[in-house]
């Protein structure tokens, strides 16, 4: 089956994306590799084109680097940290995070959008991180996103898909892929994830503070095919309030 995430024009085989934030170097290449992951994020800070540790030599050659505008507290901020990533020689995918709130990390949805029009009128494969509001979602579909990441929870808290049913809601009526960012604590969270018709899951945290995490990079990657593989399925109706038997009981005795 030729079922394909495309972003941008970009097409990708996995739909599991790895945030590399939490990890140390040395376990990048050993998560890429078990969690069969395509696309990573990338802090431009971890980039040192000058230093002994950069994030780059550990990344194996054909994966899609998304730089991210981690630190970014406006919109201006994140326009800079984009180009700087673009210059460096990153690419164009850019995963769009405007925060200034340094309490809960929630993203700033108002200067999100603003930002993304900047950056799509030059050329940027813009991914904005947002917080699922259908009204948002809608303005950054306008605003020339290619994708639209909501958070599932606040970021690095592993308490799961906590805004669902609102991400239910932007899977309905945005066309955009929709890939959940942030929150997903567990394999399962995953797969509920995806069987709901989300495109893609994005998870940094829940692998990072794995007791095993390449184990736990495998798991995710079967957690989000098998939950896609249930979307495209058709999910079983669900009875409300009764039970019905999945064979005949009457009749057989009597013949």
């Amino acid at each position: 089956m030729d079922d394909q995430l495309v972003i941008g024009g970009h097409k990708f085989q996995s739909r599991l994306i790895l945030g590399s934030g939490k990890f140390s170097l040395e376990l990048i290449q050993a998560v890429i590799e078990h969690g069969e992951v395509g696309m990573i994020t990338l802090a431009l800070r971890r980039a040192n084109i000058r230093g002994q540790e950069n994030i780059l030599d550990y990344i194996p050659a054909g994966i899609t680097l998304l730089p991210n505008t981690s630190g970014a507290r406006n919109a201006d901020e994140a326009v800079r940290i984009a180009r700087l990533a673009r210059e460096i020689g990153c690419g164009d995918f850019i995963k769009l995070e405007v925060i200034h709130d340094s309490k809960y990390l929630l993203p700033d949805n108002y200067e999100t959008v603003k930002a993304t029009e900047i950056l799509a009128k030059e050329g940027f494969i813009v991914m904005p991180y947002m917080y699922p509001d259908l009204n948002v979602a809608r303005a950054l579909a306008a605003a020339g996103a290619a994708s639209v990441m909501p958070l599932g929870a606040p970021i690095g808290s592993n308490k799961g898909l906590c805004t669902k049913e609102f991400i239910r809601i932007l899977v309905e009526e945005i066309e955009l892929p929709i890939i959940v960012d942030a929150g997903i604590g567990r394999p399962s969270q995953a797969c509920e994830a995806m069987e709901m018709g989300v495109a893609a899951v994005m998870c940094n945290t829940a692998i990072a503070t794995a007791g095993n995490v390449a184990r736990m990079a495998c798991a995710f990657k079967q957690a989000v095919g098998a939950g896609r593989a249930a979307y495209l399925a058709g999910l079983g109706r669900v009875l409300d309030g009764r039970a019905e038997a999945s064979s005949p009981l009457t009749g057989f005795l009597e013949e």
